[in-house]
Parts: structure tokens; C-alpha cells; sequence
């Protein structure tokens, strides 16, 4: 329908208000119609009393009398000299005065009323009117006549004002609405035109909206939505070439994961040397290998869309931390110290394989930072249990994370720090231990350092997959 659309109703509302307005000046109009109707027959009713005041003898014929008093449009005339009233003419006949009227004690608010009672009594009432003549001597004079050809002339006077206030409320609409046709309505209909052509075809920049209208409040509306939309076809690209990188990964963790497989059978063969140096390394060989073999196949679990959740257990935490210091301090090469702070019998509720590779990914990334910064420092992981929870902390001595780190610090390829680096550690990390209900946060970071901490399940808790499958 039309009065659904913004223009109809702005057209509706115009309408309404203008004859709101128009029925505000109606009323006093008619108020002041009828009042001057009245004063005229006060007026004409003095000039029809002194004509027959000058007659000689005060004699004047019946027609004569009869045709003064239809010329003022009375039935009677009285006037009031010192409080004597005198009948000065008179109609054979006056019916009985249903109202009286004093026009000089009439304030705004009762003229108004009775100028609209004169509109809904139907009948031809008699009233009597008294009030002070505008000329002459201004002597208070008092008639008497019917009410019905006041109301005509009313509704004669009301009905011109009805066709003008009806011209004037049609015009305007009509110009208000082709102004807002103009200002408005055809500016928002750009904005939604290239709203749609961008929703068909999100990724093609060109058809990003460029702020062209110069009234403000359309200009900030064009600009929030270039802004939206610049933000939005990035987003597409990136999770594009995410989607082409992942396609990449997953090919590439299939031929590894066989390459691996073959260097795990060799590293079993190793563990029958009989050199001790070799028989103690190859446990460790061997395990690495086993996670970068179980990586490569949930990596490709990934990529069919079918990636497992998390299969936790109790996991000792002394043992696993000491394992990946371990491995990270021979990486390292003597950049740092690694220093151990968990408590004997400490544990957690996570996946093993999983929590190891938060651990690395902080702890090399803490390792790294102090390698940038040239000089030596120290790697410490400790960990408690606070309010019902296990709460690991990675914390270093290094130059600490640059304000664009720290911005963008959980979001891929934005994040990292180190020449040449992807930025995906900690994004892997943070996933990873928000998949066991957990949370990885940057508790501080400056000159001295920067500390990681990790949040997961107690040992008694459940896990957020029994709590799903218990709802």
C-alpha cells in the first residue's frame, strides 16, 4: 500500500497536520464570523431606532416599522437609557427567546462555544442579544432575532473556509511531498540500490558505496555503510585465501604425515642401537614424531570439515611441562633458561596432544621474542590451582609485545611479531584450549616481560562435551 511507504506517510502526516491546523484557525474564525454577524444587526438595529426616533411624533406606519426591523434583521429593538429600557420597534409577533447573549461579557473561550453550538442546534431558535453600539452615541441596545440565518451565513462562511483550507492542505502536501521525494526518499533509494548490488556480489570492490549526499545525517549513514562493507569484502578475502591455504595444508599434512610414518619405522630401528646417547634420544624422537603424525591427520580431519573435539583426560602436569622445556631448550640453543614451577601431583582436565601444543606454541613463541631482542632471558611455566580451576603461566623476560601485537593479538596473519612469522600460534592456542572450555589471556606485557596465562577444567570438573550431551 502506498501509505506503507515513507512517502505516503510523510504525505498522510502533512495532511493531518495541516488540518489540524486549519480546524485550530476554523474555530476562532467562526467565533469571530458570528460575532461580528451580531454586532452588524446591533448596528443596523441603532440606525433602524433613530430613524424611527427622528420621525416627527415618534409615528411612524406598520409597514414602515416592519420594514426597518427586516432591514436590520430583527424582531425588536430596545434601547437602554440609564437603565430604562425603551421598545422602539417591535414585530407584531416574537416568539418566545430561547437564549440571551451579552456580546461585551463574552470572553474568547465563550464566543468560540457558542459559535460552534450555533453548528449543532438544527433549529431556528430566537435569541436576544444585548451590547454597545461601535458609532454614534455607543448606547447599549438590545434586539431580538431568529438564530436559523446566522447559521446559514455560518455555514456559508465555513464552507469557503473548508475549500481554501483544503486547497492550501493539498498544495502543500503536494510540495512537501515532491520535496521529500527529492531530499529523501530518492537519496535513501541510492543507498539501497547499492546496498543490493553489494549484497549480490559482496567481493567485487567496485561496488562498494562511495558517500556522494550532502545532507549529513545521509552522508554519516553512506559512510558507516562503506566502512561496513570495506570491512566485509576483506573479510570475504581473507577467509577466501584461508580457504585455499587450508586446501594447501591439507595436501601437504597427507604427503608429511606418509613421510613421517616412515621416519617413525626408522626411529624404532634406532631405539636398538647400542649407543646409550642414542637409545636416550630416540623416546623423545619417537613422541615427536607420534604428534607430528597425529597432527597431519587431524589436520586433514580439518580439512574435511570433520575435526575432532578434544578427548580429555587427567593429564599429570609436571611431566608434560618438563617435557616440552625439554625439547624447546635444545631448539632454543642456549638463548634462554627454561625453568619448571608446577607442583608435584598438579593436574589438569584436557586433551595430552593438544595441551602440549599450547605449551610449545607459548613457550616458543617467549622463545623467540628473547632470540629478536639479542640478548639472554628467562622462560618460566608455572602453574596452581586457583578458585576450582588449573592456571598455567607462561612468562618470559623478553622486550614484551608491540601495541599492533597486542591489537591484534589473537586474529590470523595479524598478530605476529617475528620477521616471516604467520601470527597463527596463538590463534591455534587460543582455540585450542577455548575448545576445552577454557581461556588463553595476555595477563601483562612491557619492558620486563610478558606473561601468557592459560585457564582449564580442574581435574573434577566436566568436560563442555558430557554437559552437552547430558542437556
Amino acid at each position: 500500500m502506498f501509505f506503507n511507504t515513507l512517502s505516503g506517510r510523510f504525505l498522510g502526516l502533512t495532511i493531518l497536520f495541516v488540518v489540524i491546523a486549519e480546524v485550530l484557525i476554523f474555530v476562532p474564525s467562526m467565533a469571530r464570523f458570528r460575532g461580528d454577524y451580531l454586532q452588524g444587526r446591533l448596528e443596523l438595529a441603532q440606525l433602524a431606532a433613530l430613524a424611527r426616533l427622528t420621525t416627527p411624533d415618534e409615528q411612524v406606519a406598520p409597514a414602515v416599522q416592519s420594514e426597518l426591523l427586516e432591514t436590520a434583521g430583527v424582531l425588536n429593538i430596545v434601547l437602554r437609557r440609564d437603565d430604562v429600557r425603551e421598545l422602539v420597534l417591535e414585530s407584531p409577533r416574537v416568539p418566545r427567546v430561547a437564549e440571551s447573549f451579552y456580546l461585551d461579557e463574552a470572553d474568547a473561550w465563550m464566543l468560540m462555544r457558542d459559535a460552534m453550538r450555533v453548528f449543532l442546534t438544527d433549529r431556528d431558535r430566537v435569541i436576544r442579544v444585548v451590547g454597545r453600539t461601535r458609532q454614534g452615541a455607543q448606547s447599549e441596545i438590545e434586539v431580538t432575532l431568529h438564530e436559523g440565518p446566522m447559521r446559514e451565513a455560518m455555514v456559508a462562511q465555513g464552507r469557503r473556509i473548508l475549500y481554501l483550507s483544503l486547497a492550501i492542505s493539498l498544495a502543500t502536501a503536494a510540495l512537501l511531498f515532491l520535496a521529500v521525494q527529492r531530499l529523501i526518499v530518492r537519496p535513501i533509494g541510492q543507498v539501497v540500490a547499492h546496498m543490493t548490488a553489494y549484497r549480490d556480489d559482496p567481493e567485487d570492490s567496485s561496488r562498494i558505496i562511495a558517500p556522494t549526499s550532502s545532507v549529513r545525517e545521509l552522508r554519516q549513514a553512506e559512510t558507516a555503510l562503506q566502512d561496513l562493507e570495506l570491512r566485509l569484502t576483506g573479510a570475504l578475502r581473507q577467509k577466501e585465501r584461508l580457504a585455499g591455504l587450508g586446501a594447501a595444508v591439507a595436501k601437504i599434512s597427507h604427503d608429511l604425515r606418509n613421510l613421517l610414518t616412515t621416519a617413525q619405522l626408522m626411529a624404532d630401528r634406532i631405539e636398538a642401537s647400542g649407543d646409550p646417547g642414542v637409545r636416550r634420544t630416540a623416546p623423545k624422537l619417537v613422541s615427536s614424531l607420534a604428534r607430528a603424525i597425529n597432527l597431519c591427520e587431524r589436520t586433514l580431519a580439518f580439512g574435511r570439515a570433520e575435526e575432532l573435539p578434544p578427548v580429555p583426560a587427567v593429564v599429570p602436569l609436571a611431566p608434560l611441562v618438563a617435557e616440552v622445556l625439554a625439547n624447546e631448550r635444545e631448539a632454543a640453543g642456549g638463548c634462554a633458561d627454561f625453568v619448571a614451577e608446577v607442583p608435584d601431583g598438579l593436574a589438569a582436565r584436557a586433551d595430552p596432544d593438544q595441551l602440549y601444543r599450547v605449551l610449545v606454541n607459548l613457550v616458543r613463541n617467549a622463545a623467540q621474542a628473547i632470540e629478536a631482542s639479542g640478548g639472554a632471558g628467562r622462560i618460566t611455566v608455572g602453574a596452581r590451582e586457583e578458585a576450582g580451576q588449573t592456571v598455567i603461566r607462561v612468562a618470559d623476560t623478553g622486550p614484551g609485545l608491540p601495541q599492533k601485537a597486542r591489537d591484534n593479538l589473537f586474529q590470523p596473519f595479524r598478530g605476529g611479531v617475528r620477521k616471516g612469522g604467520a601470527g597463527l600460534g596463538l590463534v591455534i592456542a587460543a582455540e585450542l584450549v577455548k575448545g576445552h572450555g577454557g581461556a588463553l589471556a595476555l595477563e601483562e606485557t612491557g619492558p620486563r616481560g610478558s606473561v601468557f596465562r592459560v585457564t582449564l577444567p580442574a581435574p573434577g570438573a566436566r568436560s563442555p562435551a558430557r554437559e552437552r550431551e547430558r542437556a
